[in-house]
């Protein structure tokens, strides 16, 4: 895991600016970093900067930008079949001088080019140049972040949006749009069009290469087209139990190789505790697990969490919430995001990764994806009774489970009538939860509809495959990404494996949720593994927390800096967030928007008219 920046293109980038762009860099990488300059045909000059985070072979032989004959790599990420892949380009006569992955994707770009990329399984996003040009890619989730800004000039890229800047000598005008998206309509509208929080900052998307040539021309390529609807309807629910075992088991032992320690993320869901009990009962791995202990009984999870730890005697350590000096804490956050934050739990998990890199490890393991491939959401209950609509038995059976599990702990309104799917397959009102009465609060009319991308023509997995690529993951891999990076630590999913990913499309759809419980695959693949009181806990509870337990409203001084004046109210309405600061009690959406708003204001305030990083 390391940072990476550069330039390509007709001028050159002052000395002053390389020096602030890797001075940025260092949190992502504190273990060195280098800087090639090269002239690729007549009149373009590239410029690549790295920082390294020692993952993988912690030799200095491993540091980047890395050189393979004529060209060069500067990468961040892993490649986690590198062992196989260096295996198999020794017998073809390879020759290797270090014992890493970095050498290992440097060959295998040399020797096949992008279609190389199909052997890879890792998370990535790279700079190689050859004499033929610059390719950025990323890998097929897009775990890892590259983002891009391009001039009459040439192109910069980076890691993260401050290295753009930093080479440009500029910070870019805020994206005012996206800001009012993302207060309106949630988080989950974000990766759903091309745009970022800064005008003309772009990211390379996720499963692609951007070639640009010796003379400016650029192209775009996707090297992954996954495939949709691939349910093998003979599948009997043994076999897919087996084959997720399988090919989970393979995926978190593949993200174990590390030279250095790793922590796992836990709480008292299927996810984490699949992968922990797989590492630590199966592989046998010294699992040591850390959790973020909530305040708000909704969502609190102790009796989970200490029943995975007695059971699989896991070390483990609670992270208490600290809610001391929150605004100023978020200030500073959002400002090493380049962004808003999402939603008020990657506030928590910044914290917890803070105690992770203080107790000395560099790799954390999380659950992400899982609820995307396996199913795990309130809303998929009622999209599978929507699915089984023309099987009269199935669906009997499924509504009666559903009755009996799911609605008496659903809290969205729209999702407590188990038919609103068949009645609207359009209904998508749980989503944009409150977004009229949002937009209402603005200083002018916007708006803006729900869109979604067709994957497939089942709606349920239709729905799933939007939040993998559009809605939920990328917001996650975003915050994970920056909130560990912030300590210099690495987070891997592994959950997010092309075989995995493949094999959960062949699932029938009918055997995604049973006896009212979704994960029905996964809690079984996992089943002598994991605790069974966890695999059997139907509750989705997941780590959230309402704003009021960060926030004393009562507290003058704090209302005063919610209030004062500030570019938000150029936006906002500001007697409509007075009426929410004087609610006793915010609903959960309502909670969300006041989140929402500190952010947005936060963000303003400390990017709108700002000129230099």
């Amino acid at each position: 895991m390391c940072g990476i920046a550069g330039y390509f293109g007709i001028n050159l980038i002052s000395a002053d600016r390389l020096e602030r762009c890797k001075q940025l860099m260092e949190r992502r990488g504190p273990d060195g970093n280098g800087y090639l300059y090269k002239k690729v045909g007549k009149n373009r000059h590239a410029q690549l900067l790295h920082s390294r985070l020692r993952i993988l072979d912690l030799d200095e032989r491993s540091n980047q930008p890395f050189l393979t004959d004529d060209d060069c790599l500067t990468f961040n990420g892993e490649i986690y079949n590198y062992l196989e892949l260096r295996d198999e380009l020794q017998k073809s006569g390879e020759l290797f001088r270090t014992d890493g992955d970095t050498e290992v994707l440097a060959k295998v770009l040399q020797k096949f080019g992008i279609e190389g990329l199909n052997l890879c399984e890792g998370m990535w996003a790279f700079g190689w140049l050859d004499q033929h040009g610059l390719i950025l890619s990323r890998d097929r989730f897009g775990e890892k972040p590259l983002y891009i800004y391009e001039d009459d000039s040439g192109l910069y890229f980076g890691s993260e949006p401050k290295f753009i800047f930093a080479l440009l000598g500029y910070v870019l005008p805020v994206n005012k749009n996206h800001l009012l998206r993302y207060m309106v309509n949630g988080y989950k509208a974000l990766y759903k069009c091309g745009d970022t929080f800064f005008e003309g900052l772009k990211e390379v998307p996720p499963g692609s290469v951007l070639r640009v040539d010796v003379n400016g021309k650029r192209t775009n390529h996707k090297y992954w087209l996954p495939k949709f609807d691939q349910q093998i309807d003979g599948m009997s629910f043994e076999d897919a139990v087996l084959n997720a075992r399988d090919a989970l088991i393979n995926s978190v032992k593949l993200r174990l190789r590390s030279d250095v320690p790793i922590a796992f993320c836990l709480s008292g869901g299927i996810d984490s505790n699949a992968l922990i009990a797989i590492a630590k009962k199966y592989l046998n791995y010294d699992v040591h697990g850390y959790t973020i202990m909530n305040t708000d009984e909704r969502y609190e999870e102790r009796d989970m969490v200490n029943a995975s730890v007695n059971a699989l005697q896991l070390r483990h350590t609670e992270v208490p919430i600290d809610a001391s000096d929150f605004l100023e804490k978020l200030r500073k956050l959002v400002r090493y995001h380049d962004s808003p934050i999402s939603t008020i739990t990657y506030y928590a998990q910044w914290q917890l990764m803070e105690k992770i890199a203080a107790d000395g490890y560099k790799v954390s393991v999380s659950g992400t994806a899982a609820d995307e491939l396996f199913s795990g959401y309130f809303d998929h209950h009622n999209l599978y009774l929507a699915s089984l609509e023309n099987n009269s038995h199935e669906q009997s059976s499924a509504r009666k489970n559903w009755n009996e599990v799911v609605a008496p702990i659903v809290r969205n309104p729209f999702l407590q009538d188990a038919d609103c799917f068949i009645k609207n397959p359009n209904l998508r009102d749980h989503i944009f939860l409150d977004a009229a009465v949002f937009s209402s609060f603005l200083t002018f009319s916007w708006y803006e509809r729900f869109k979604e991308e067709q994957y497939s023509n089942i709606l349920l997995r239709n729905r799933m495959n939007n939040e993998l690529f559009h809605e939920s993951v990328p917001v996650i891999l975003h915050e994970d990404d920056l909130n560990s990076m912030y300590y210099s630590v690495e987070n891997r999913s592994p959950f997010l494996d092309r075989r995995l990913f493949e094999f959960c499309q062949s699932i029938p759809t009918r055997h995604l949720i049973r006896n009212g419980r979704a994960k029905a695959v996964l809690r079984e693949a996992v089943r002598g593994l994991a605790p069974d009181i966890i695999l059997d806990n139907p509750r989705k509870v997941g780590f959230n927390a309402p704003i009021l337990d960060y926030l004393d409203l009562n507290n003058p001084k704090i209302r005063s800096q919610i209030l004062a004046d500030s570019p938000i109210f150029e936006l906002i309405k500001r007697d409509a967030i007075e009426v929410l600061l004087n609610k006793a009690h915010l609903p959960n959406s309502q909670s969300k928007f006041l989140f929402y708003f500190l952010n947005a204001k936060i963000f303003l305030e400390e990017f709108s008219g700002v000129s230099t990083i």
